[in-house]
């Protein structure tokens, strides 16, 4: 006999292991109320296979895509590139348990249960039952070894890259933008002119503020044209807006439209930088796939010149 609550909990249970550990493997904290609705989903699903009537449902397309329907429930969709790893990494996880499970089967079943899965022809050849089995395992600890490595590997870029994140505070007017943000090394983007370092932002993180159509006009890279046209229409901190000229890769010199906050407030673990001497970059796109971070930290803001000079004011 079987118990419709039991089959439910069972699966709940594994369901909701499953995706905890496809969450730590992506790095990311999802909340406890999501992963138990994605969890109950698949749960649900499994209670149904009780019920000959809804058989129909257990076909690999529906699969598939309820697996997708709990991974939305459980980490939301982030962008397609977000989520395609996020379906890795729940498969690898996947194939890594069945793996295991299967290699727990073979391995405590006695010689005389491994031999009785062998089967004999008339003509003296001998069935694959056996080697069939183990074959399915042999593929499916190759694959999720595959998966898991690129995922774990992925998360170990991931970790190395948070050794480099803080968070930063842009304060203009009484208006104020706090996001994470990356410190580049790499990063020498200077005004010309003054030779003010410049920290790149998500355009995005302003939409309250900036123009719809200055948004536009940054996504589509024609900030130039955004500044010849200012004087045909209204916009905030006009004042504030600079041009600062870069080399693209393989695209020659463009200019990237920059704000002058009042100043800017970085924060990593326990030390409190502040600065006004800088210009805050606006990026139409995604500066990180995964929203690791939103900002690009120029290195030189770091120094402790900055640091003293925050502690005096």
């Amino acid at each position: 006999m079987v118990y419709i609550d039991l089959v439910f909990l069972l699966n709940f249970v594994i369901d909701g292991g499953l995706l905890y550990v496809t969450a730590w493997v992506r790095g990311i904290r999802p909340r406890k109320w999501r992963l138990a609705a994605a969890a109950a989903i698949g749960a649900c699903y499994a209670a149904m296979m009780l019920f000959p009537p809804v058989s129909f449902l257990f076909t690999f397309a529906i699969k598939i895509a309820l697996s997708l329907l709990m991974l939305w429930t459980a980490f939301g969709f982030g962008g397609l590139q977000t989520f395609a790893r996020h379906v890795a990494a729940f498969y690898g996880v996947n194939f890594a348990a069945a793996g295991a499970v299967l290699g727990g089967y073979y391995l405590l079943q006695s010689s005389s249960e491994l031999w009785s899965g062998l089967w004999f022809t008339r003509s003296g050849g001998m069935g694959l039952e056996l080697n069939l089995g183990l074959l399915l395992l042999a593929v499916l600890l190759a694959a999720g070894l595959l998966i898991y490595r690129s995922v774990l590997s992925a998360r170990r870029r991931r970790e190395q890259i948070g050794q480099h994140v803080v968070w930063v505070t842009v304060y203009i007017d009484d208006k104020e933008c706090k996001c994470k943000g990356l410190v580049d090394t790499g990063n020498h983007l200077y005004d010309p002119l003054t030779r003010i370092p410049v920290m790149v932002m998500e355009a995005t993180l302003w939409r309250e503020e900036l123009p719809a159509s200055w948004l536009e006009r940054i996504r589509e890279s024609e900030v130039d044209r955004l500044v010849s046209g200012l004087g045909e229409e209204s916009g905030v901190w006009q004042d504030r807006l600079r041009l600062v000229p870069y080399r693209g890769i393989n695209r020659g010199t463009q200019f990237m439209l920059a704000l002058k906050p009042d100043r800017v407030r970085i924060e990593q673990e326990g030390r409190i930088i502040e600065t006004h001497r800088v210009l805050i970059g606006l990026d139409g796109g995604k500066l990180s796939a995964d929203d690791v971070y939103q900002a690009i930290i120029h290195p030189s803001l770091m120094s402790e010149s900055n640091e003293s000079s925050s502690h005096d004011g």
